[in-house]
């Protein structure tokens, strides 16, 4: 049933529209470079999901990027908050039925807990703009993919630049993810 309703809302990629993706691709590459790569960044998250939502859509691309799970926008500061909250829900049902002093033991422990998931890399639940750029450049290798089969049918110049893009692209990205992995 899935599967046939996107059949059905599938777009004709075109020409003009793949070269907009290569040059987006590069684009995209470029500004990820300006973001902290060990970090969560939500406005980025949510960003890519859009943007992987719409380029799902269309009928060359549903296919090969099936499978790429869009970017999970979780921040650290998000799930210490709903920590806290629900650390001091439990701090006050704990204190109301049990003594004190096994209430200051359940606060120093949970506190505790909060401390040492504090130290957790952030990839473990959120997407970093790491996964993000690893995300990005599997989607420039399937543009290239397609490119390189010509299913468009491109003039030489026009393929000629839209590989110059999506190479760009890879270069700028594995270079980022290249230098997020000797820190």
């Amino acid at each position: 049933m899935q599967s046939g309703r996107s059949a059905a809302q599938a777009r004709p990629l075109t020409r003009r529209e793949f070269y907009q993706l290569a040059e987006r691709c590069h684009a995209y590459a470029l500004e990820l470079a300006h973001y902290d790569q060990g970090k969560v960044n939500l406005k980025q998250c949510h960003e890519f999901n859009r943007w992987l939502a719409q380029i799902k859509l269309y009928d060359l691309l549903t296919a090969p990027l099936q499978t790429l799970k869009p970017a999970r926008p979780i921040a650290r500061w998000q799930l210490l908050v709903i920590g806290l909250v629900l650390g001091l829900i439990l701090f006050v049902v704990v204190s109301e039925r049990n003594t004190r002093a096994w209430a200051m033991s359940f606060l120093y422990s949970y506190s505790f807990l909060l401390i040492i998931f504090y130290f957790v890399p952030e990839r473990f639940y959120g997407t970093t703009t790491e996964l993000i750029e690893g995300k990005l450049l599997r989607v420039v290798d399937t543009l290239d993919a397609l490119l390189s089969e010509n299913k468009l049918d491109f003039t030489e110049a026009a393929f000629f630049q839209t590989k110059e893009n999506l190479e760009a692209a890879r270069r700028e990205l594995r270079q980022q993810i290249d230098l997020a992995h000797r820190r």
